[in-house]
């Protein structure tokens, strides 16, 4: 059983990696599939058609419907001709995949503010600019799917990407709001955090051993794993399934926790600065999260 059929999804991002395995198994569940994808580089340079195209004709190599969009997430008015071309061609959308995304890895001390900027714009902005287009239809409709990606970068962190750090998490906040906001629509919002080898990945410096040692087993993970359980959260049986946070690696599924009090201290007659160091500080100790990097907390082989 085809288990979009009917539907119209949108993928951001399709031209390669995770985005075009997500678009080409949308296309054999049964969707009509909107490919965009600027076609740049990791940094967001040299747009191209080409892309896009590639995975609009190996979708209907196998039989599918879908279309090409070169339109710019970061762009407010190009992200709402995505979701009208979805419109215009199939008369609906019913998903919306936000996978689009460029690094620009720097250490925070020597980050410019173009680099943040840069990254911020396609990831969070992009995101909330697709999303935003998408909205009214799916609050006309009364349902509508989400999917947007995340990054251990953010939920647990990494060295050298304090833009792309800030922008899945950003993500994250803004996934949450738009299931708060929109499910009385029957709208659901979903974060994916994907593990997994593509370009931006392959980007990494691998100049010292633990670097290297970490592109081996990212290497290791593949691209077209993250596609099952996106389209999952886009099909009517998820339609219970909204706010979370979820990993794919490989054959691994994640559900990640979200920010809850794990402690608390009280002081009746109200806390001081020395009261604070001497007692609360000392009490909360035990509870605090280490400095952990992804790496650290993701330490075993993809399976």
């Amino acid at each position: 059983m085809k288990l979009l059929e009917g539907k119209v999804i949108i993928v951001t991002g399709a031209g390669a990696g995770v985005g075009r395995g997500i678009a080409r198994e949308a296309a054999r569940q049964g969707a009509k599939v909107v490919v965009n994808d600027l076609g740049v580089k990791v940094d967001g340079s040299e747009a191209s058609a080409g892309p896009a195209q590639e995975t609009v004709e190996l979708i209907q190599a196998e039989g599918g419907v879908a279309s090409a969009s070169t339109e710019s997430v970061a762009d407010w008015t190009g992200a709402n001709r995505i979701v009208q071309q979805a419109m215009d061609l199939y008369g609906r959308v019913d998903g919306v995949v936000n996978n689009a995304g460029n690094l620009r890895d720097a250490l925070f001390h020597k980050m410019t503010e173009d680099e943040f900027d840069a990254v911020i714009r396609v990831h969070l902005k992009g995101s909330w600019n697709v999303a935003r287009a998408a909205a009214p239809h799916f609050k006309e409709q009364q349902s509508g799917a989400f999917v947007h990606m995340t990054s251990t970068s953010g939920l647990v962190g990494n060295l050298g990407q304090a833009n792309y750090a800030a922008a899945k998490m950003g993500i994250v906040g803004l996934s949450k709001s738009i299931a708060v906001d929109m499910q009385k629509f029957g709208v659901r919002s979903n974060c994916i955090a994907p593990f997994a080898f593509t370009r931006m990945v392959g980007s990494i410096p691998t100049d010292t051993p633990e670097k290297a040692a970490r592109m081996k087993s990212l290497m290791t993970m593949e691209a077209d794993k993250i596609a099952p359980f996106t389209l999952a959260l886009l099909s009517d049986q998820a339609k219970d399934v909204t706010g979370q946070i979820f990993g794919v690696r490989n054959n691994e599924v994640f559900l990640f926790s979200q920010p809850r009090p794990i402690r608390t201290i009280h002081d009746a007659a109200g806390w001081t600065v020395q009261g604070c160091i001497e007692r609360a500080i000392p009490a909360f100790k035990p509870s605090m999260a280490p400095l952990d990097l992804s790496r650290d907390v993701f330490a075993w082989d993809p399976m």
